[in-house]
């Protein structure tokens, strides 16, 4: 896939004057109370995207009862230009744009991404942009990263856009030249506007399981879940079935699950067949009447089930672990049916939705 016509970053004289004022030394970044700029509205800035959800009425806060300010994820989030823009050269502070289009500089806050491309590498089933030498910054830039002045409560919030990139941007309006987008491709005729791309093209959901949280407050560190990328839900948002993840999480025994869309970036340029989503194995489960176990615990090894799931909730079966040690999981000894989110703006599939996965489709 041969990129044309790069982007480049837009950085405003608001902006520059920002790192100007807020010099940074080796080992912190600053805080710029002194100086209001769009910046300051941007999910990038606020961190609005993860404290949102997490402190929503029905939000895992409802479990902990431990404010979003008191947690250790608030500090990824970018108070200044010099996180991305700031390099050291002796001892003088310079800016730069090269730095943001390194990847990892994107990757040192985004690590779900992170250990996509590792999964994703190791299976020789890498993101087919990231494959043909594409990086964040080829998609994602202006108001994607330094916002647009309007505050905003999630990257997935509809109207205004949190993020702005799109596979239409490329593919249809060819924004940069790309592979265009074919109607009458049969599985496109098909699904018309009721599918969204990532429900075919995204090859599978890169989850961080089971978040213990008794053991990430204990230790200050992240990493306390178990990663996987087995299985991919299906999920309504905005009215399209869309690419969707979940995440549990346990904190005191208690047990939590936040459905939500979510697109990794793991595309590949073959869609997916018929079969692996119409009549699949979940689906002919779910008609039986049956529970389908997307997560199972046996011989002491979480079991993850492989492929493509519909999100029903009370048709979906979670195993919830407590983690003893550094790296022993154990089930939870609790009865009590975990508390349900849906986060994002994500819905559970209707019920047109789900019978359309029904439908001999051969």
């Amino acid at each position: 896939m041969k990129r044309i016509g790069k982007k480049v970053m837009v950085v405003t004289s608001a902006l520059v004057l920002l790192l100007v004022m807020c010099p940074e030394s080796n080992s912190t970044e600053p805080e710029c109370p002194c100086l209001l700029s769009f910046y300051n509205q941007s999910l990038h800035f606020t961190g609005n995207g993860m404290r949102y959800w997490y402190e929503e009425p029905n939000g895992f806060m409802s479990i902990t009862n431990i404010p979003y300010n008191n947690l250790g994820c608030k500090t990824c989030h970018v108070k200044s230009c010099d996180r991305c823009h700031a390099v050291q050269d002796g001892s003088a502070m310079h800016f730069s744009q090269k730095k943001t289009k390194d990847m990892n500089t994107c990757l040192q806050c985004h690590t779900r991404a992170k250990l996509t491309f590792k999964y994703g590498k190791a299976a020789d089933n890498l993101d087919v942009h990231i494959a043909s030498g594409f990086v964040c910054a080829d998609c994602h830039y202006q108001g994607d990263v330094h916002g647009d002045g309007r505050s905003k409560p999630s990257m997935r919030h509809p109207s205004p856009n949190g993020v702005s990139a799109t596979c239409q941007g490329c593919h249809i309006d060819q924004k940069t030249e790309s592979p265009e987008f074919d109607r009458d491709t049969p599985s496109h005729s098909a699904h018309g506007e009721k599918l969204h791309c990532s429900a075919c093209h995204v090859n599978n959901t890169m989850a961080c399981y089971n978040c213990h949280f008794d053991s990430a407050l204990k230790t200050g560190k992240k990493g306390n879940f178990i990663p996987m990328n087995d299985w991919l839900l299906l999920i309504n948002y905005n009215g399209q079935v869309t690419s969707g993840s979940a995440m549990t999480l346990v904190y005191q025994n208690k047990k939590f699950i936040a459905y939500c869309p979510y697109f990794t970036h793991s595309i590949s340029t073959q869609g997916r067949s018929c079969e692996q989503c119409h009549q699949n194995k979940a689906v002919r489960e779910m008609v039986k009447g049956n529970k389908v176990t997307v997560v199972d615990f046996k011989d002491g090894k979480v079991v993850p089930w492989k492929g493509v799931v519909p999100v029903v909730p009370d048709k979906l079966q979670w195993v919830y672990l407590n983690k003893i040690g550094e790296n022993k999981w154990v089930p939870v000894k609790n009865d009590k049916k975990a508390k349900v989110q849906f986060a994002a703006y994500g819905k559970p599939l209707t019920k047109e939705q789900f019978e359309k996965l029904t439908k001999d489709v051969k």
